[in-house]
């Protein structure tokens, strides 16, 4: 049971159906934060492992027990409730920062070309100059671990380009020059410690405590946040590695696990039709692999169509109208839900109070329910964040304490080209000098030696060497998001 109301009714989100996904909307400050944790809660309790992130920091009490308080009491005495199961929940604390949780950590190759060009924000053609460098990696057996790798490519592909043309198709330096620019400014916002090896094991997200209860990964998300694109675009990638990960299971009696897609309007803002088509199929597919997917933002229509018409489980809390464009939007969220002829949904979305909600959630024949005003039931966790100090224990005694906290810089195009170049070098300089020829009797203009060309090894090799030192050239990226996004690892 997630709410109920004065009239006795209870609106209950049924485990088995609860991969058919579900959306949780309201306006800033009408409680969508309680509502959150309490699902998670519930998904936890059952056994199910669970995703979410913290995009205020205010998220961390999930891991400590609540207490009661007035307004817990108030919800408790005037729906006729018992007392929540004061508790908390066991909890991964992860930050992609490094800081306020377990380091999160992929590769280049694994992200791939697609995502990584929307988080650098790369327009078409940069976008496809960076798709023919993966190409090549792949091809040249170069991996892409982190941004170093990438660097390093992009600056081998610039000053190869015309030996590459015929098979790649043409790569302009000025568009290398562009993506290494916006590389360098990703490094500079501290993103770059993201790409590299130990990557994310997705196990470590599917964990059960030995009490049954399934762990809550909460990631800390305030900081992040400030790169929206980044912040969606990871989310995404997460997504999309478990709908490769995870293997079919059709629809089991309560999910394997559930993913909370928190600001979810991000991931849909200046996104190309190509990527949301690609959202829409991870969403539509995900499900068969017990994974459910459930998007917070602050209204309905945030939400592209084809999506929202896949979110089966629907909370919506309080919608403000100041302007006549909200007021078309609030009633175009009001005509997304199953039609109550007791309720005017426009009107209710407007009066409903902090904590009250319109919900809909699939019933036992998978269709929806009417909709109908309730309270959220209060969570038995503890309401805003946790103290440093607990937090500060929780992550000691992590289970995976000590596994991500180490970068791991393993050989990859990097050293590769830097060992192509010392090799090629070595052997320029192991070659015998020319023996002078006899002195002439009669002074003469002396003739010009006929210069030595270099191998087509060695000029590679020595540009190569150029490429490495220079601003261009110090990392390489092949890098791949999985078969959903057109790539192989």
């Amino acid at each position: 049971m997630i709410g109920k109301n004065a009239a006795g009714s209870e609106a209950c989100l049924l485990p088995r159906l609860a991969n058919r996904h579900g959306l949780v909307a309201g306006a800033t400050g009408t409680g969508k934060t309680t509502t959150l944790k309490l699902l998670a809660e519930r998904f936890s309790r059952i056994g199910v492992p669970v995703f979410l992130a913290d995009v205020k920091g205010d998220v961390t009490g999930i891991s400590q027990p609540g207490v009661m308080n007035d307004i817990i009491q108030g919800r408790i005495d005037s729906l006729g409730i018992d007392p929540p199961e004061f508790g908390g929940l066991p909890t991964i604390f992860w930050d992609l920062y490094g800081e306020k949780g377990h380091p999160i950590r992929t590769t280049v190759s694994e992200m791939g070309p697609l995502l990584l060009a929307r988080v650098l924000d790369l327009n078409e053609t940069q976008e496809s100059v960076m798709a023919v460098v993966f190409k090549l990696a792949d091809d040249e057996g170069l991996l892409l671990d982190n941004l170093q790798d990438l660097k390093a490519v992009l600056g081998y592909v610039a000053d190869h380009a015309a030996e590459y043309k015929a098979e790649y198709g043409n790569i302009a330096r000025t568009s290398v020059g562009a993506i290494t620019r916006k590389i360098i400014s990703l490094e500079q916002q501290g993103v770059d410690q993201f790409f590299g090896e130990p990557a994310l094991e997705l196990s470590d997200l599917m964990r059960i405590a030995p009490d049954g209860k399934g762990y809550v990964s909460l990631l800390a998300a305030d900081k992040l946040i400030q790169s929206p694109k980044l912040y969606s675009t990871f989310l995404l990638w997460m997504l999309s590695e478990l709908f490769e990960q995870m293997p079919e299971v059709g629809d089991p009696e309560k999910p394997r696990f559930a993913f909370f897609f928190d600001e979810a309007h991000l991931l849909f803002d200046d996104t190309p039709d190509i990527l949301k088509d690609k959202i829409l199929q991870v969403v539509r597919l995900i499900r068969s692999k017990g994974v459910g997917v459930y998007f917070i933002t602050q209204n309905p229509v945030d939400i592209p169509d084809d999506v929202l018409g896949q979110l089966g489980n629907r909370i919506q809390h309080a919608l403000r109208a100041y302007t006549p464009k909200e007021q078309k939007g609030i009633k175009q969220a009001a005509e997304t839900y199953r039609t109550n002829p007791d309720l005017d949904v426009a009107r209710a979305v407007q009066e409903l109070e902090v904590g009250e909600a319109l919900m809909s959630f699939l019933d036992d024949k998978g269709a929806p329910t009417v909709v109908d005003r309730f309270f959220v039931l209060p969570p038995g966790t503890a309401f805003g964040p946790a103290e440093p100090d607990a937090l500060a224990a929780a992550r000691g005694e992590s289970q995976v304490a000590g596994k991500y906290e180490n970068a791991i810089d393993d050989e990859s195009a990097y050293e590769v080209l830097q060992a192509r170049v010392a090799a090629a070098t070595a052997a320029v300089e192991s070659e015998p000098a020319e023996a002078p020829g006899p002195a002439r009797k009669e002074p003469q203009k002396a003739a010009k030696a006929p210069r030595r060309k270099d191998s087509v090894f060695e000029a590679m090799a020595k540009s190569t060497a150029r490429s490495i030192g220079s601003q261009l050239g110090n990392q390489l990226v092949r890098g791949v998001l999985g078969t959903i996004f057109g790539g192989k690892r």
